[in-house]
Formats: C-alpha cells, structure tokens, sequence
C-alpha cells in the first residue's frame, strides 16, 4: 500500500528519490528533504487543530513534525486509489537511546519547553480523559479479567501468574483512587483546561529524534488537554521499568524537567499518585483478555513476569521520589 502511497505525494510538488518504510509509514527523499508520507484514519479537524499547534511550536524555534499543505492548501491528500494521506517534515537523526542518560535527559528537557509553549483555547472534544474515572475503568477490568479466567480455568503461565498476583495490584489500583479523591487533582485538571495546557499524549524514546545537540520531537497525533504531567509520568515510567525504578536515574529527571518548567506542588503530589498505580500491570491484563489467543505471546509472559519480579522496587519507589510530598 505503501507504493501507491508514492501517487499522493505529487500533489505536494514533490518526487521521491527514494523511499522506504518505516514505523507504518513511507519515508521519501525528496528535493525539499525527507517527507514522511502515512496514511491518514482521523479527524481533519483535530488535525487542523494539531498543525495549529506545530505551527506555533516551529515559530517559537521548536523542532516538529509539521504537516505540509498540497497544492490546493488541504492537509489530507488521495492517492490514485483515493486512499487518504498526510505528508509531514522528518528528520536525519536517530531515536533516543534509552541506554544514554544524556538522551535521556535532553528528551526531558525538552519536553519541559514543550509544555511551556504547548497552549491553544480549549476546544472540548479534545479534553483527555478524568484520570479518576480512567483508574476506575481499568480497576473494574483487572476484577472481569479475574473472574473470566477463574470461570474459564487456568490454562497457561500467564493466567496463573495473573490469578497468582492480580490481588496485591488491584489493592495498589484501589489506593490510587483513593488518593486522587483526597488530593487537589480535580482543580489542577480545571486549572490546565482553563488555560488550554496541552499534553503530547504519547511522549516516549520513539518520538524523540535526537540531532546533534537537538532534538525533535515527531508524532503529536495522540494530543489532547490535560495535566502536563501525564506526557511526564509516560516517558518516566517507560524508563524507569528499563532501569527497576532506579530512584537515582528517576531524580535526574525530575531536578532536569523542573529545572525548565518548574513543578507545581499539586503537580509533584499528582506525579506520585501516577506512579501509585499498577499502569503496566493493566496494560498487559487487558491486552491479554482483547486477543483472547490461544497461544499467549511469550514476549507478554515475560512482560508479566518481570513486572511481579519488580514489584517491591516499584512499590518503594513513590516514596523514595516522592515521600516529601504527603497526601
């Protein structure tokens, strides 16, 4: 599909001097540089919305994966077989690289200026989800996972371990709620809607192109409004699980990203109720019970099995970071 893909990108006044794919879409080079050209699924009005944001970003010297306009002005093109696509600016430079604290914290730093200049007026389709309300969700589908398993019976590692373990992070799930129900998180929520503070939605070492001393960040179509420290606690907790809630690794990033963007105290006590709750362990049960495969992925098996083993580490861990912080 991608090959047709190639038709589109003549209504950009550009041809391809090569192409390949990469990560779901077609990366061209072309005379005006490297394009990368993905087929469009959304809204064209959240993505009118989201070129509105890059352009502000690139105005004030942000390096971003900004949409270009076909000759008719139109974001979205149709290739010969009228299937939609978009074409965006790319860059020559590499992924960050877990593995370096310096990519590490240059990706924070420079999520920190993002969300400084990450603001547009509120429009009401795009509000991120009340993340009480989303703890509450994923708490009841912990409890329908264990129950379809206990009904169905045990039939392979990854069902065991989860009937074996799913009490102790239910009681960390159930905590959580807890907490965001004594904290000021309702305010903070409002207070990041009143003044149209924006989250990138999936910041994490994929989306950070790492050029020389720069660095670029690419893929804002998971954006909405919401607490910043949602973009924070995603890239943190991607990590930290690389690194066993190494608490040391976790304050570098905190002093780095506070450092640039100063953290609030709601935000500081917001982070530590994020990092309270079992995010990973969810993620794996629900992916779980959505297949329904015969055969379970032994990549997920493992995934399982690593989380349980880290458990303790990440139990300590809030409060290693955030014991300061009482709530």
């Amino acid at each position: 599909m991608y090959d047709y893909g190639l038709s589109a990108l003549e209504q950009y006044g550009l041809t391809a001097s090569f192409s390949g794919r990469v990560r779901g879409a077609l990366l061209c080079r072309t005379e005006s540089g490297p394009v990368l050209l993905r087929e469009f699924h959304g809204s064209e009005k959240k993505l009118t919305m989201q070129q509105q944001l890059l352009v502000k970003l690139k105005e004030q010297g942000c390096l971003v994966d900004l949409y270009l306009e076909n000759q008719e002005g139109a974001l979205v093109s149709r290739d010969k077989d009228s299937v939609s696509y978009t074409a965006q600016i790319w860059f020559e430079g590499r992924e960050c690289d877990t593995r370096s604290e310096a990519d590490i914290l240059k990706s924070v730093r420079t999520l920190a200026e993002l969300h400084k200049k990450m603001q547009l007026p509120v429009e009401k389709d795009y509000v991120g989800r009340n993340l009480r309300d989303e703890y509450i969700r994923h708490n009841q589908e912990m409890r329908k996972i264990r129950r379809f398993i206990r009904k169905k019976g045990v039939s392979n590692s990854f069902e065991k371990d989860y009937l074996n373990s799913v009490e102790w992070f239910l009681e960390k799930g159930e905590e959580a709620v807890s907490l965001l129900e004594s904290t000021d998180y309702d305010k903070l929520r409002q207070q990041a809607l009143d003044i149209g503070s924006i989250c990138h939605g999936e910041y994490n070492q994929h989306n950070v192109m790492i050029l020389g001393k720069n660095a670029a960040v690419t893929n804002f179509s998971h954006w909405s409004f919401d607490v910043q420290m949602a973009d924070l606690y995603r890239f943190m907790r991607k990590i930290l699980e690389k690194y066993c809630w190494d608490s040391c690794i976790a304050g570098k990033m905190l002093s780095t990203y506070d450092s640039v963007r100063p953290i609030s105290m709601s935000e500081w006590k917001n982070l530590k109720v994020r990092f309270l709750y079992p995010e990973k362990y969810w993620k794996l049960a629900n992916h779980y019970y959505t297949r329904r495969k015969v055969i379970i992925s032994g990549k997920n098996v493992e995934k399982l099995h690593t989380m349980i083993r880290q458990k303790n580490q990440w139990e300590k861990f809030p409060e290693q970071c955030f014991g300061q912080y009482r709530l």
